[in-house]
């Protein structure tokens, strides 16, 4: 059976997202904040401005996606600013570094760089295995620069650093596009039990008012996510009914645990793993409780897109991941490049068509799926 990539095209524009019916039974799965015209319509703008940006944008829609080199440069990115972070949750390796922290933090000059050279880039992720707003003002002018290019920008916070510094409305100032909130426990004592050296409070407070700054405003760019796990699971509707009361318009379930490209990781996660409990009754009417309280929900399964025998991950075929240290990671699930790296520096273009990630590729589309990436091909779907 031939193999193919599973990515989706809406209206000859590519979005990625799970595949109806794959894993989440046809429930609905994340989409951009506010909706997806306001993202392809700023695609449609980053696109316009940039010949070159176009021809490769037109090339990567045209390819199968599946060669070994690809005849195009990534149009997709995750920055990790910092790899350190002030929680210590219990799902996440972080909480096991030296004092949360793994490298020197993403200089701006860098990142910079790294944008100016990749023309193909029409979306970026700020954010990866640490809490970004820990770099103060760099992050933001991050996040300015790449938006000046109109390049859809989505980052993940914590929302516990917030309220210092401006860092609220500096977020909202940056221009980006969407802001991932984690809250992983509607009350204190899950919340805290969970991510630990949290204040629930605080956090709770800090996503009230970062959304009344959007709604001051007249916008929409906060996503709440939670990971559904064994600590939390009892509060799916609570958690519902805390998003709506602290101004969320959008809010996801996300199914399931990664595990960094590790087996230890894997065989913790998986303790505490509980996607399979989650029937589509219930979903159902968690759909029917964010609806009366003005709350689209999602639901979200990363694995979920590579259970099918004739599908492959799309990452080293479409996107990178670059390190706060300069370092290229196979994807975000992994994160981490002292698990797998693939290439150094900022010269992407010679990464991209190098023989580590050439050979990676080369791996896939053979089916001898790398060891680091079996957990995303493995599990049982949502019933």
């Amino acid at each position: 059976m031939a193999l193919r990539n599973s990515t989706g095209a809406v209206g000859g524009e590519v979005y990625v997202a799970d595949d109806s019916g794959q894993g989440l039974a046809g429930l609905p799965t994340p989409q951009p904040v506010p909706d997806l015209n306001a993202y392809l319509r700023e695609r449609r703008i980053c696109l316009s401005r940039s010949p070159e940006k176009l021809a490769n944008f037109v090339a990567f829609l045209q390819a199968d996606r599946r060669a070994e080199q690809p005849a195009y440069w990534p149009t997709r990115m995750d920055f990790e600013n910092v790899s350190r972070c002030n929680f210590h949750c219990t799902m996440c390796k972080v909480s096991e570094w030296p004092k949360g922290r793994r490298g020197d933090d993403l200089r701006l000059e860098d990142f910079k760089t790294v944008i100016d050279q990749q023309v193909g880039l029409v979306e970026i992720k700020v954010q990866g295995l640490g809490e970004p707003t820990l770099q103060r003002d760099d992050y933001f002018e991050m996040i300015r620069y790449a938006r000046q290019r109109h390049i859809w920008v989505r980052t993940t916070t914590n929302a516990s650093l917030l309220h210092l510094h401006g860092n609220a409305r500096k977020l909202v100032d940056s221009g980006v596009n969407e802001i991932q909130i984690s809250i992983d426990g509607a009350d204190k004592a899950t919340f805290e039990s969970i991510r630990r050296g949290s204040v629930f409070e605080q956090v709770v407070e800090n996503c009230a008012l970062i959304n009344r700054l959007c709604a001051e405003r007249g916008i929409e760019r906060t996503k709440m996510w939670t990971v559904v796990q064994k600590g939390n699971r009892h509060q799916l509707a609570d958690l519902v009914e805390l998003a709506a009361r602290i101004g969320f318009k959008s809010m996801a379930f996300s199914l399931d645990l990664v595990d960094f490209g590790m087996a230890d990781w894997r065989r913790r996660n998986d303790a505490v793993n509980v996607d399979a409990s989650l029937k589509r009754d219930e979903a159902l009417a968690l759909l029917d409780l964010a609806a009366r309280h003005g709350v689209k929900l999602a639901f979200w399964s990363v694995a979920a897109k590579y259970r099918a025998p004739d599908k492959i991950c799309p990452w080293p075929f479409e996107r990178a991941y670059l390190s706060s240290d300069l370092r290229v990671v196979p994807c975000c699930v992994i994160g981490d490049p002292d698990v797998c790296e693939v290439g150094r520096g900022v010269d992407l273009a010679a990464v991209w068509h190098g023989e580590a990630l050439t050979e990676f590729r080369r791996r896939h589309l053979a089916g001898d799926i790398p060891a680091v990436c079996k957990g995303c091909y493995t599990g049982q779907p949502l019933k």
